[in-house]
């Protein structure tokens, strides 16, 4: 067990504690380590945002989805938010999870952190306000898609996704394997294990051209080093209002190309 040397001077000890980061005598072990340093590094990204939106909007909100224990969101309350007008809401399908981090939140007097027991494709309905930007982090699947399609819906001004274990695309592939064109492209998922690897990262080239579709400038990067977490591409898109022309025809010729025809209605809005 190591004390936490680099823990940021704001950050308050009491929710290190109560996210099970730091023991009771402030120790850390190195599995917490490791999350924490993901989610400050993620914190990095997200501040200059932070700043410029409670610049342009005081009461600014962020919806977390997927947020499980919200590790993110108590930390982004802790470091920033508190000390403004910004607002948290977290979704999470997981009852006990949602209960916990309302406890969480009140016994350190978050006023400002709603969460919400749903899902995220349910969670349209459920969230009255604007919202100024959607975090995603590990959601699992397609959830990070429906985290998309929310953000699309309420025109949100920044998306930070960290997509997780998507497989959709890759059990299409493995569906429709017997049929696909027999030429060299099909090498490239023939064996499962590729099928997954290739599945993946189509799923995230098809977002980003969704997201570029629809008027957002991205970026797209590693959050930490591969030895910390292998879940670890970070899409971070911006609302600009213009649209990338070609990216509806890209995506098109993706799935025609990989014979993912069936996905068309999901990627082209």
């Amino acid at each position: 067990m190591q004390t936490l040397d680099e823990m940021k001077p704001q950050q308050s000890p009491e929710l290190l504690k109560s996210l099970h980061i730091l023991t009771r005598d402030g120790k850390i072990n190195q599995d917490s380590r490791r999350k924490l340093k993901q989610v400050y590094h993620l914190y990095n990204f997200i501040e200059p945002i932070l700043e410029k939106l409670n610049k342009e909007n005081e009461q600014y909100s962020i919806v977390d989805h997927g947020c499980g224990k919200s590790y993110l969101g108590f930390i982004l309350y802790d470091l920033f938010i508190k000390q403004n007008l910004g607002k948290v809401i977290g979704i999470d399908a997981r009852e006990e999870l949602v209960e916990n981090a309302k406890g969480l939140a009140k016994k350190l007097k978050f006023d400002r952190m709603d969460f919400i027991n749903s899902a995220i494709a349910d969670a349209e309905n459920l969230i009255d306000e604007n919202v100024d930007m959607v975090t995603a982090l590990h959601a699992c699947d397609t959830a990070t898609d429906d985290a998309i399609f929310f953000g699309l819906k309420r025109r949100a001004k920044y998306f930070f996704l960290i997509p997780c274990c998507q497989a959709e695309v890759a059990r299409i592939m493995k569906k429709n394997k017997s049929t696909a064109l027999k030429d060299s492209i099909t090498e490239l998922w023939r064996h499962p294990i590729h099928t997954r690897e290739l599945g993946s990262h189509l799923t995230n080239v098809l977002r980003c051209l969704l997201l570029e579709s629809q008027g957002y400038k991205l970026t797209v990067t590693e959050l930490v080093g591969w030895e910390h977490s292998m879940k670890n591409e970070l899409i971070i898109a911006e609302y600009v209002g213009v649209k990338k022309g070609n990216a509806q025809a890209r995506i098109l010729e993706i799935l025609g190309l990989f014979n993912l025809q069936e996905l068309e209605p999901k990627f082209i809005i």
